[in-house]
């Protein structure tokens, strides 16, 4: 119940077009990540909102983000995208049997 919640998050969190751009961003740029003013200048947002986003990103467990001085490395936490992708798919193609109880 636990990684389905976890599951949740990361989807609730991408269901943000804004955070869905970042995260396909952070995606592109591999495990060297981001800073912060390098990722305002790809997305064009005023850098409050995208502190919120990124924000909603790293509560999601989406994103990881690393302090290097004065500069906020961001990245995609790639451990996370495969589980969730994997909880989309295990069970792809395997059937479905409904019982009469269960259409009720």
């Amino acid at each position: 119940m636990e990684e389905t919640s976890q599951i949740a998050r990361a989807l609730a969190a991408l269901g943000h077009e804004t955070r869905l751009s970042i995260y396909r961003l952070l995606v592109r740029a591999g495990h060297d990540g981001l800073n912060v003013g390098e990722i305002r200048s790809l997305v064009a947002i005023p850098m409050s909102t995208l502190t919120h986003h990124l924000s909603h990103l790293v509560d999601a467990g989406l994103v990881v983000q690393e302090r290097r001085g004065r500069e906020v490395i961001n990245r995609a936490d790639f451990e996370t995208m495969r589980r969730t992708l994997s909880f989309l798919t295990d069970e792809c193609c395997t059937g479905v049997s409904l019982s009469k109880s269960d259409a009720a």
